[in-house]
């Protein structure tokens, strides 16, 4: 076998890995589960994390399971959390668990025949009919309360201002190394692996394999980094929240502009992270780009490379089109655009709306820069720069006697006003 952990390593994807692990990795293939938490209907990037780790997995000929936790999800993961979730209604759980399922089937075949192909599981499943007093009896007694008091995700809240923890999130290590030991029993599952938070929980799950199925039973966990920015800042934000791995609640447009986006630092770590190139070339594009920052070449490989992995390679050119259309010289680009993605690429451009009936007679230019939208101070100003030939209406530059019709809208709805070259401003006709 490949070494799956010198693989991880340098991309610098491996936190923690309990002994035995790269040994057990290089002997054979090795069955090995990562978990995905059902709080939404989608996953953000940064469970994208976890999802290469699997694809990487089976790249190098193990087996991934992919758990989604229909039953811990009832629970909620205290890892990480100073205070206690709100519990999610089976309804919405269930809307939840179908969504990433949805998500996960795009990065793995569930369906594919190969020896090491990927399994996709559901701990409601086998969860769904335990009592608590056969769990209390199976499983409690395994684990001391002295050594689930010791993993950080229990001490920090407890030490903590605020209510502490309920029982119910207490039990949550008890109920994920359960996953572990049925998995270990139903599909010879080795390996868990997961964020650097999860530690405590992968490890009871290693130990509770070992106390129900004697000591030769053997159970290994390694964990990845949690992904952070440069500036120490939480990654998989936008000024608009989180970025989606589905279009519906993050466009393909503005996924694409968020990795564009990244600094130089973290560009340089993102790349190895988020795609699969190997190790030349991913130091070739960083010669490169240290020789031409201004090019950002790192970023828009880094760009492609994650948007064709999560969204295709025809939404790539989409995206790309679509980035390029606001620095077109001519406006055919911006018109070939739908409305939201319109909107998106002037997301953060000064905006105004201005009623039909306006144009109706004509608009003239000297209102349109000031009294109906205030792009421009005054009047005065407005004549000013119109007389100087610095004002463009739609990338056309135009004088003070034009007069704005709807002939001029472009997508029957919007207007662009350009001061120079870097001064722009949107009119919406409603």
């Amino acid at each position: 076998m490949n070494n799956l952990v010198a693989e991880l390593q340098w991309r610098g994807l491996v936190h923690d890995i309990m002994p035995g692990t790269e040994e057990q990795l290089l002997k054979e293939m090795t069955t090995t589960y990562i978990g995905f938490d059902p709080t939404s209907d989608s996953l953000h990037i940064g469970s994208l994390v976890p999802i290469i780790l699997l694809v990487h997995l089976e790249k190098f000929g193990h087996k991934p399971i992919a758990l989604v936790g229909g039953a811990t999800g009832m629970i909620g993961d205290p890892s990480g959390k100073s205070d206690e979730r709100n519990l999610l209604d089976e309804a919405t759980l269930e809307k939840n668990v179908a969504g990433i399922k949805a998500v996960l089937s795009r990065f793995l075949d569930f369906n594919s025949t190969a020896a090491n192909a990927p399994i996709l599981v559901n701990n409601y499943d086998w969860m769904k009919d335990f009592s608590f007093i056969n769990f209390a009896r199976d499983v409690g007694k395994r684990i001391t309360v002295n050594y689930m008091m010791a993993k950080d995700s229990v001490k920090k809240r407890l030490s903590a201002e605020g209510e502490g923890m309920s029982f119910t999130e207490f039990t949550y290590q008890l109920i994920q190394g359960y996953d572990f030991h049925h998995l270990y029993k139903t599909y010879n599952c080795l390996l868990q692996m997961g964020g650097s938070d999860q530690w405590g929980n992968i490890t009871t799950g290693t130990e509770l394999v070992r106390r129900m199925n004697g000591e030769g039973a053997k159970a290994y966990a390694m964990t990845c980094p949690l992904i952070t920015k440069a500036d120490g800042s939480k990654f998989g934000k936008s000024e608009g929240g989180n970025v989606w791995l589905t279009a519906d609640k993050t466009s393909v447009y503005k996924f694409y502009q968020f990795w564009v986006n990244t600094t130089d630092v973290d560009a340089e770590k993102y790349i190895k992270i988020f795609t699969f190139l190997d190790a030349a070339t991913i130091d070739a594009l960083i010669v490169e780009h240290q020789t031409a920052p201004h090019l950002r070449v790192l970023q828009k490989r880094l760009a492609e490379e994650v948007t064709t992995l999560v969204h295709s390679a025809v939404e790539l050119e989409k995206a790309v089109f679509a980035s390029g259309a606001f620095f077109s010289p001519t406006m055919d680009d911006l018109k070939q655009l739908d409305t939201k993605t319109f909107l998106e690429v002037f997301e953060g451009v000064p905006q105004a709306e201005v009623e039909k009936a306006a144009l109706e007679n004509g608009l003239d230019m000297i209102a349109a820069l000031s009294a109906k939208t205030g792009f421009l101070a005054s009047n005065s100003d407005a004549r000013r720069e119109l007389q100087q030939n610095s004002i463009s209406l739609n990338k056309e530059k135009v004088a003070t006697d034009y007069l704005i019709t709807e002939k001029d809208l472009i997508n029957n709805q919007f207007l662009m006003l350009q001061k120079g070259k870097k001064n722009y401003y949107l009119i919406k006709v409603i």
